[in-house]
């Protein structure tokens, strides 16, 4: 990788471009009256070092552009201030240094820049945030090895990206990659794709197929939403787990596999063990080596970083010329919770590419829903289908709860000061509504139609597509008002129920023959 290092301090200058040739880097020295931007246009290093004029105008707007190139910026500053290297970090230096510097410091910082940006190049995954630095490194000392790797993550987060770099990376990287999504294939068929099976084993096996299992011996099985595998299948992924051999369906023969496992999930695999969903065993045989990709509201510093990378990409996809984004946008785009994750922004450049007015995006250009923060109807954090499970809470029901505990109290505390004004205005009415009065509603995410949310005791005859929730309620009882709402809502249609409530038919179905509630 290329390094190009200015000469405005001479001194530091000289000695870090000598210490990077020994270091095995190639370097070019850039006098102060060159044109520091020709220089990088002709050069196109991977890393720049400013050695000084760090708050020069001309020089915080190279930095900026240099984002955009994707080249990473070193500084060299002239004083010892914690608030002006917090200041230079903001405007888009990765690293600031203070006089006089420590060139080994400095060499071991580049090092560790030029070896991020290898990896981000190599895996995809972009960022130079704690949490993203912590993912890599990970990915990093993981690949070599042959262990299981368990990935958990919120939907969209970038985990199938994670598991192809583990492959990629590592010793099998000119070996099969198969990926399964056990979420998306039904019961009945699961075993058959993951084990294969043998002509005649079932109606409609008219000859013999190769599970994924045998498709990826050598290389590297992805199995994506782990916690979706019934247990009949659990108990057989265990055991090929740990004896590295399977059974065709319907077949007597025993085959030696050579399979590395990475597995991922978007809920807690633990929580789901501790509800008896999944089994304990597979959950310890497949947790060797964990990997947690953070949502990308917690990763906020990574948000303009993507959106350049995203609009380089997708400018050269389509062929359109952009034409840059107002920090106000950016603000926003940076402030929106983003419950997709990576692939809500993802698409969300695209289309703006696409759709670019042929000037610089504003605000105003920016979706409504995401300058609002979000649609009025939905609360800001993707949690997927909420009621699902046994009767209780799941891990995922309690996930539900704890990240929206604050935005729930928030919304409480509103409505009650609202109570609290109306009755200061008119008498007491013995706990029951007034005549044009309806308790307030809210649509949360994985639920049909809207949920109404008691705060007293009152007297109010539900929609036909409205949960109430009052205090004393089950999970159980809320779960099944739920599958009645959306099948009232979809005309009985289940796919399309099971859809909205986030879970799969088969899942609904069984639901259906727990709760009693009638097909309609």
């Amino acid at each position: 990788m290329k390094v190009l290092v200015t000469l405005t301090d001479v001194e530091p200058a000289v000695r870090l471009n000598a210490m990077l040739e020994g270091a095995g880097y190639e370097t070019t020295l850039v006098s102060p009256i060159d044109n520091l931007r020709a220089a990088i246009r002709r050069e196109s290093p991977d890393l720049v070092v400013l050695t000084g004029g760090l708050i020069d105008t001309a020089n915080v707007q190279l930095v900026r552009d240099l984002l955009w190139d994707g080249v990473a910026v070193v500084g060299l500053a002239d004083i010892v201030d914690p608030a002006l290297s917090e200041r230079l970090r903001a405007l888009g230096f990765v690293e600031v240094y203070a006089k006089p510097v420590d060139l080994d410091e400095v060499i071991t910082g580049i090092r560790r820049i030029l070896d991020r940006r290898r990896l981000a190049v190599e895996t995809g995954l972009i960022g130079e945030s704690e949490a993203m630095r912590e993912v890599l490194v990970k990915i990093e000392q993981m690949a070599p090895v042959s262990s299981t790797v368990l990935i958990e993550g919120e939907s969209g987060t970038g985990k199938e990206l994670v598991a192809r770099a583990l492959h990629r990376l590592g010793p099998r990287r000119s070996k099969p990659f198969i990926a399964v999504n056990i979420g998306a294939l039904p019961e009945t068929l699961l075993e058959s794709e993951l084990f294969g099976h043998e002509k005649g084993s079932f109606t409609g096996a008219a000859e013999r197929r190769l599970g994924r299992f045998e498709l990826a011996n050598t290389g590297t099985l992805f199995l994506d939403e782990i916690g979706e595998a019934p247990k009949s299948t659990q108990v057989k992924l265990l055991r090929v787990l740990e004896q590295r051999e399977l059974t065709r369906v319907g077949g007597s023969q025993v085959i030696k596999v050579d399979v590395r496992i990475v597995t991922a999930t978007n809920r807690p695999l633990r929580d789901e063990v501790e509800e008896g969903s999944f089994r304990s065993d597979l959950y310890y045989r497949l947790n060797v080596l964990t990997i947690y990709l953070p949502p990308l509201r917690d990763r906020r510093e990574d948000i303009p970083l993507l959106v350049r990378a995203f609009i380089q990409e997708f400018s050269a996809q389509h062929e359109r010329p952009f034409h840059g984004i107002s920090a106000d946008a950016m603000k926003i785009l940076n402030d929106y919770s983003w419950p997709g994750n990576v692939r809500e922004l993802r698409n969300l450049v695209e289309s703006m590419v696409v759709l670019s007015p042929g000037r610089e995006i504003t605000a105003s250009d920016i979706p409504r829903a995401i300058r609002e923060g979000g649609s009025a109807r939905f609360l800001p954090v993707p949690v997927g289908a909420v009621l699902r499970g046994q009767e209780g809470s799941s891990g995922r029901e309690l996930e539900f709860i704890l990240r929206n505990l604050v935005e729930l109290k928030l919304q409480v505390e509103q409505l009650r000061q609202r109570v609290d004004e109306n009755r200061d205005g008119r008498e007491a009415r013995d706990g029951r509504l007034g005549e044009g009065e309806v308790l307030p509603a809210y649509r949360l995410p994985g639920t049909a139609g809207l949920i109404s949310v008691g705060i007293e005791p009152r007297e109010v005859e539900p929609a036909s597509n409205t949960v109430m929730i009052t205090p004393g309620m089950r999970m159980a009882d809320i779960e099944r008002a739920a599958i009645v709402a959306a099948l009232r809502e979809t005309r009985g249609n289940r796919r399309k129920a099971a859809d909205q409530l986030g879970i799969g038919e088969r899942t609904l179905y069984r639901k259906l023959k727990e709760y009693g509630i009638p097909e309609t």
